[in-house]
């Protein structure tokens, strides 16, 4: 017993120094986890990073003072069905890491969401999902510690469909390196533009006027496609295509490149090509009634139409350069080629073997 009673202090000096140097541990662990800060979308960005980048490059959005959808607008958390809770100018965000073929800064992509009660423009339809991208670069490896700036900039129109106009620009040409840019957004469409004088070019049915900026409302992080946060739920839903936006980036190499190949004060189209045949849509489409009567109707709509069309197409808005430009020429090669497509668009004829584009 006292050989016991003696070893005691000893076994006890002994349990405190293993205690303390579980405490250490503990405590070293503790401030890891803190230092990695939180990753609730499992993307390798933690939240406080993705928030930061969020509230730095959040665009300035220009709407229509009376915009039929008002504004852009909050869905009810955790229902997996898109249900309007209120149209309060929420945007909502995502930001995702990037791989780069240099490797040498990290880099993520951001996309903002305007998400609007309804699609009130022409062959409109409940909810409408549309947004903005920006592609980001840290100064530093340490992404937390690093100030980033903007590298490109995306804005979504009419996406995937005849009447695609996206763009693309670098951030230098807006002026948003450091800070979001200013976009605008067209009446009842939603399409999305990196300037003012682009809207109309939505095969004829955009018009910015009475502009009028969106005040700030919330912003909130949806996750990722899988891993939502915030109560996102409604991610997923077949309601709306915002799980394929969200799961696909908007600067290809390619893209990138091309613009690189053009003079720095461009905004270029995203997907090239498709122009001309939108252009006449304009001129000959602005008034369905016009081609609404036969397939021979919508030819003569298009050869009455050449003058203007013309017009349309070579015109070129200052700062915008050939991005915006095409020649008379090809005007006429395009009243040529795309007068079938016009039927097409406007679902008055089917192409054979082929389904007509879903109008946005």
């Amino acid at each position: 017993m006292r050989t016991l009673a003696r070893s005691c202090p000893l076994l006890l000096l002994i349990a405190l120094a293993g205690l303390g140097t579980l405490r250490t541990a503990i405590a070293q662990q503790l401030e890891q986890i803190a230092k990695a800060g939180d990753d609730s979308d499992h993307d390798g960005l933690d939240d406080a990073l993705e928030q930061r980048l969020l509230v730095q490059f959040v665009p300035t959005f220009m709407i229509a003072r009376h915009d039929c959808s008002e504004v852009p607008a909050e869905f009810d958390p955790d229902n997996k069905i898109p249900t309007l809770e209120s149209e309060d100018g929420t945007i909502y965000g995502q930001v995702f890491p990037v791989k780069t073929s240099d490797g040498e800064m990290p880099t993520a992509e951001i996309h903002f969401y305007h998400l609007w009660r309804q699609d009130c423009g022409p062959h409109g339809h409940h909810l409408d999902t549309e947004h903005v991208a920006v592609l980001v670069r840290a100064s530093d490896v340490d992404s937390g510690a690093a100030t980033w700036k903007a590298l490109y900039w995306y804005a979504a129109a009419h996406e995937n469909t005849v009447c695609d106009v996206s763009q693309v620009a670098r951030a230098t040409t807006l002026h948003a390196e450091a800070k979001g840019a200013t976009v605008w957004i067209s009446p009842g469409k939603h399409a999305s533009y990196l300037s003012e004088a682009l809207c109309h070019a939505g095969c004829g049915a955009d018009k910015c006027v009475d502009m009028v900026r969106l005040p700030a409302g919330n912003l909130i992080n949806l996750g990722e496609p899988g891993h939502p946060m915030n109560g996102s739920a409604f991610i997923a839903s077949g309601e709306w295509p915002l799980l394929d936006k969200m799961s696909h980036g908007n600067f290809p190499p390619e893209l990138i490149a091309r613009l690189s190949g053009m003079p720095a004060a461009d905004i270029a189209w995203a997907h090239a090509g498709r122009h001309p045949s939108q252009q006449i849509i304009a001129v000959s489409g602005s008034t369905e009634q016009a081609l609404a009567g036969s397939a021979s109707g919508t030819t003569a709509s298009l050869s009455g139409a050449g003058k203007s069309t013309g017009a349309a197409l070579s015109h070129a808005e200052s700062g915008t350069g050939n991005a915006l430009g095409t020649t008379v020429k090809n005007t006429v090669h395009g009243l040529g080629t795309a007068a079938n497509d016009v039927g097409t668009a406007l679902h008055l004829r089917q192409k054979p073997g082929k389904e007509p584009a879903k109008p946005e």
